[in-house]
């Protein structure tokens, strides 16, 4: 299972995914860098009314109250830290998910353009080998996007849409969250019981 994993935020639709995946992650005791953009805070206003602060500092203090965690086991990151350890492959992550990932920076991970932390961070993981893995959210997808996540995906990305199964019998928004975050954990070797697995509904009504 990856200790130490890195879950970037940025400004498609599709935020709870990103929240509850760090909620989920420090439940299962990893250690979580977290890093978010600018537009990440105006999503999460307008889907959550979730007020993410603007400093690092703040921020640190915020997500600690809202799941029950400490510095040592959550971080959070400005996205000009350069002097942050995913900032550069002597100290990488042994995992990153970009949850929910614009397209904006689909193109500049497939670029390489590193112009900002996360980007410099999903750099770092594929230059190092380690595993990325997005959750782009968007709908339809242009040629432009598939032709980037093509890319990407040759390169050993996982490209992961939140595309919520129904044979779970989902009775809630949270269940269709879950099941997404469930995928994204199930790449990551992170366990989880956030869902009855295929197969398994069969064994548990007999």
């Amino acid at each position: 299972m990856a200790d130490t994993i890195a879950v970037a935020l940025t400004g498609a639709s599709g935020m709870t995914y990103g929240l509850r995946l760090i909620e989920c992650l420090v439940g299962a005791s990893c250690k979580v860098q977290v890093l978010y953009s600018q537009v990440a805070q105006i999503v999460a206003r307008q889907e959550l009314d979730v007020a993410l602060p603007a400093r690092a500092a703040d921020a640190q203090t915020w997500f600690a109250e809202r799941f029950g965690t400490s510095a040592e086991q959550l971080q959070v990151y400005g996205r000009e830290e350069w002097f942050a350890p995913l900032a550069s492959g002597s100290n990488p992550p042994d995992a990153m998910v970009i949850c929910p990932c614009t397209m904006g920076t689909l193109a500049a991970v497939a670029a390489g353009l590193s112009s900002n932390l996360i980007e410099r961070a999903a750099d770092v993981c594929l230059k190092e080998g380690r595993k990325l893995v997005l959750v782009p959210r968007e709908t339809p997808f242009s040629t432009l996007h598939l032709e980037n996540m093509l890319r990407l995906s040759r390169m050993g990305v996982i490209i992961l849409p939140p595309n919520p199964g129904f044979y779970n019998q989902p009775q809630s928004i949270n269940d269709l969250v879950d099941f997404v975050v469930a995928r994204i954990l199930d790449q990551l070797g992170v366990g989880h019981t956030l869902l009855v697995r295929w197969g398994e509904q069969a064994k548990q009504s007999s």
